[in-house]
């Protein structure tokens, strides 16, 4: 049974089509995986699906007894202000509407307890909870909260959370809400280790459908069973895990490049013999119209043939970190520092000593005072002592940018040169031609990283600090930052 149907989908964002003519079929029970350069259009097939954006073009077809459970990317802002409970209670309207009737009859019966109306309408509605699962709430909510290790955050106000306890509150409330169909932005950003092994169970013993967009390749080998790479505005579906679509999509790319390069072949052979055939004619004038029919019959033919383009193979992103200066042997020193958070005590007794050339990893539970201890040291105090020459540079979680600059604004502050160059620079960041000129409040967090990476470069810093910087960033990029010896929280 067919879940979610895609039929020729545009979408233009005014620079250029993002969805070129898109097909997408999704059945009952598949878990797929949308892959793709960043920028390419994952994120927007999900919001058109959850009906958040129109295409230009094309129509949607969703299964009318089919409900949704959609993750985004960033936590919502509606919740700011709700206290976790209420947040994963209020994702079951129906059990939640149920319950506040029975809480009203009860009161009415201590009352006026011989009232047969109220008594009635208490039982009708009781049973109509039971039937809903009403009884059954409190203890998936208490397995959903320590599956994702979020029982201790029940009593605390969302809007005081970090980045991934923020996701994991999301996350339980799609989850205890129990849709048909899970739609999940990159679900693994911000989680911790424990958290991940948790989700990949959960959602390999999920019933129902799963359509996700993530960037952790070890995630996608273990919970989907189909892959669709998102590849110049058009879907192409692989029936496998990603180490299968790796496979296949080489062989597909050598495939292509074979067929591209004997069909260049005919049409030079095609040309050849038109402009041969027509010699023929001329030197046989007048007898030479049997010469032409032929040319105008091959020419027929070489306007018939639908012409291939060249395969693309994108080159690697060019990320060379060089200092403008070295620093000292000791980069970092952190001695005997308490690390609190208004009144609360997060780490105590940081001891640390970074050496220059170190590759460093802050690994923890979420929530546990990595980002703070980051943002920190940054900041520097008493106990926080940097090194010698020390230029830091820095990627957030949450990168923000001026709303009103442009990709090329934001990079001309950090790049010395002309601007045929910088526009050369940002191209093999692939920021081509007018997408220079894209907001950067509009860009998605995969191109946010890269417009950071390339400022970093720029910069010539010689300490880097990278706040889990692979969470949005693709496959194929992250493959490369692996290659220069970067990881997350790296510096």
């Amino acid at each position: 049974m067919i879940e979610i149907n895609l039929n020729n989908i545009t979408k233009s964002f005014g620079f250029k089509n993002i969805l070129n003519g898109l097909d997408l079929e999704i059945k009952t029970g598949d878990k797929v995986a949308l892959i793709g350069e960043n920028g390419c259009g994952k994120t927007t097939i999900l919001n058109i699906i959850n009906s958040l954006e129109k295409p230009d073009s094309g129509t949607v077809s969703i299964r009318n007894t089919s409900t949704l459970g959609y993750l985004y990317q960033q936590p919502e802002e509606i919740y700011n202000t709700s206290i976790v409970k209420d947040i994963l209670y209020d994702s079951l309207k129906e059990i939640k509407d149920a319950k506040d009737k029975l809480n009203k009859y009860e009161s009415k019966m201590k009352n006026d307890p011989t009232n047969l109306d109220i008594i009635s309408k208490y039982i009708k509605t009781q049973e109509y909870f039971m039937s809903i699962g009403g009884y059954e709430v409190d203890t998936l909510i208490d397995k959903v909260s320590h599956g994702l290790n979020i029982d201790y955050l029940l009593e605390s106000s969302f809007n005081t959370l970090s980045g991934g306890e923020q996701k994991r509150v999301v996350l339980a409330s799609i989850i205890i809400r129990k849709p048909n169909i899970l739609v999940l932005d990159e679900p693994t950003n911000h989680l911790d280790i424990n958290t991940i092994e948790w989700l990949e169970d959960f959602l390999n013993k999920y019933n129902g459908t799963i359509l996700l967009v993530s960037h952790d390749r070890y995630f996608l080998d273990k919970v989907v069973n189909k892959v669709v790479l998102i590849e110049n505005g058009k879907a192409i579906t692989f029936n496998g895990n990603y180490s299968y679509f790796l496979k296949e999509n080489e062989e597909r790319l050598e495939r292509e490049f074979r067929e591209y390069k004997d069909q260049q072949k005919l049409i030079l052979a095609l040309k050849k013999k038109i402009k041969q055939l027509e010699e023929f004619g001329r030197l046989a004038y007048p007898l030479g119209e049997g010469f032409f029919r032929r040319a105008e019959n091959i020419r027929k033919r070489l306007e018939r043939i639908e012409v291939k383009d060249k395969p693309v193979i994108k080159d690697n992103l060019p990320i060379n970190f060089e200092m403008e200066n070295r620093s000292g042997k000791d980069a970092l020193t952190i001695k005997d520092y308490d690390l609190y958070i208004e009144n609360k005590l997060l780490i105590k007794d940081i001891n640390i000593n970074i050496l220059y050339q170190d590759k460093i990893c802050l690994i923890g539970d979420n929530g546990c005072g990595k980002t703070t201890l980051i943002k920190n040291i940054i900041k520097g105090n008493d106990y926080i002592r940097k090194g010698t020459n020390i230029k830091i540079g820095y990627i957030p979680q949450q990168i923000n940018f001026n709303d009103n600059e442009t990709v090329l604004d934001y990079a001309r502050k950090h790049y010395i040169g002309e601007e045929s160059h910088l526009r050369s620079a940002l191209d093999k960041f692939y920021f081509h031609k007018e997408n220079v000129y894209k907001k950067t409040n509009k860009l998605s967090g995969g191109e946010k990283v890269r417009l950071m990476l390339f400022s970093l470069i720029q910069d010539k810093c010689n300490f880097i600090i990278l706040d889990e910087p692979t969470n949005h960033i693709d496959i194929f990029t992250k493959e490369t930052l692996e290659l220069v010896g970067l990881n997350t929280k790296k510096h």
